[in-house]
């Protein structure tokens, strides 16, 4: 598994497209992006999980890549806020969309690691 956090410019890239660039949802077969803000629980959780099942290798995570933003932290973060809230539909955090083959899945909120597992 692949995590990396997603810059400043790729933020305003996906405000200008108005989604996920392609350019990230078709790095893998699984990729997952979160949005979310620096101070939230549920992402710190969600955070544990993941940084070690990277550190694990397992085989069922080699093809995984997770992109994740704090949006609180941009200079637009109000923006960004509002575009996530409409464009998704949906104002909780941390917010995951689940990408299969550059195709968009499943959307969650928070989730265990077996169920985040389980949506890819």
């Amino acid at each position: 598994m692949w995590r990396t956090q997603i810059t400043e410019a790729q933020a305003k890239d996906i405000l200008d497209v108005g989604d996920i660039p392609q350019e990230m949802t078709n790095v893998s077969a699984k990729v997952a992006v979160v949005l979310t803000q620096s101070w939230c629980p549920q992402w710190k959780a969600m955070d544990a999980y993941l940084s070690r099942m990277a550190e694990e290798k397992k085989p069922e995570t080699d093809d995984l890549v997770v992109f994740h933003l704090f949006y609180d932290l941009l200079p637009f973060s109000e923006d960004f806020r509002s575009f996530k809230e409409t464009h998704y539909s949906n104002d909780k955090i941390p917010f995951v969309l689940y990408y299969r083959d550059g195709k968009l899945k499943e959307t969650t909120n928070y989730v265990s690691e077996s169920g985040f597992l389980s949506l890819f």
